[in-house]
């Protein structure tokens, strides 16, 4: 899988090497970095406020202080140093009140492109498999579509596989940063940090976005009992710090 990309940090992807020999083998290393940084830091800003986030954002802000110039380096940091200014009391309860899933602000992936039907089910299992060949666990108190979770595992798990599921989820990603754009959130800057590391939406993806505002995700009261569990409301708080078996 191959592309380019907005951003200085993801110019090139998957398995080119952006150019002939060792040095474009050593672009192509400096930027997969950039990448996996990236991801890292907006899994754990999308993981829920609470006591571990705040121990980790100065480590998330140096990490990303080092990417190179680019926009996902300066969202990031604008998002960082949103979080380390707001009593932590209140950044959980924004958190909270952004990440509606009534309001097509959810963190979960598969809500854009199956909502409440029974291919939601189906879709969390394919996501799982992908976790499972690569050795993969994630907690049991969360869903593998929640995005912080998808983005450690591009970071840590299969950068390869993890990229992939990005791009395959890259409309609800698109919509997800249009809904926290028009609510005015600094959330937007964090997966507004994701998108720069994927390629360019192509028509097809424009026009996926187009029809998921217009008309929403598909719906049907069934939820997830495929796949053996449900969304919980509020949403589920991200542990981050799941890893391989």
């Amino acid at each position: 899988m191959s592309t380019t990309t907005n951003g200085t940090d993801g110019e090139a992807t998957g398995g080119r090497t952006g150019g002939a020999g060792w040095l474009g083998a050593g672009r192509a290393a400096r930027r997969a970095h950039a990448r996996a940084v990236t991801h890292q830091a907006a899994s754990v800003l999308l993981g829920y406020p609470d006591e571990t986030f705040f121990e980790r954002l100065p480590l998330v802000a140096r990490a990303a202080a080092e990417l190179p110039r680019g926009q996902a380096r300066t969202d990031l940091l604008e998002f960082c140093e949103h979080a380390s200014t707001t009593p932590e009391t209140e950044l959980a309860e924004h958190y909270v009140d952004v990440f509606d899933l009534r309001r097509r602000r959810a963190l979960h992936m598969t809500y854009y492109t199956d909502g409440d039907t029974r291919r939601r089910g189906h879709a969390l299992a394919e996501i799982q498999r992908v976790y499972a060949e690569a050795g993969w666990r994630v907690s049991a108190r969360e869903l593998p579509d929640h995005l912080a979770v998808m983005l450690e595992f591009a970071a840590r798990g299969d950068a390869e596989a993890g990229w992939g599921l990005l791009v395959d989820f890259r409309a609800g990603l698109d919509l997800l940063s249009r809904s926290l754009a028009e609510y005015g959130t600094p959330y937007a800057r964090v997966v507004d940090a994701v998108r720069h590391t994927l390629p360019a939406p192509r028509n097809a993806d424009e026009e996926r976005v187009r029809r998921l505002a217009a008309q929403g995700p598909p719906a049907e009261d069934v939820g997830t009992e495929p796949y053996g569990a449900r969304p919980r409301v509020p949403l589920p708080r991200t542990d981050t710090a799941g890893g391989q078996g």
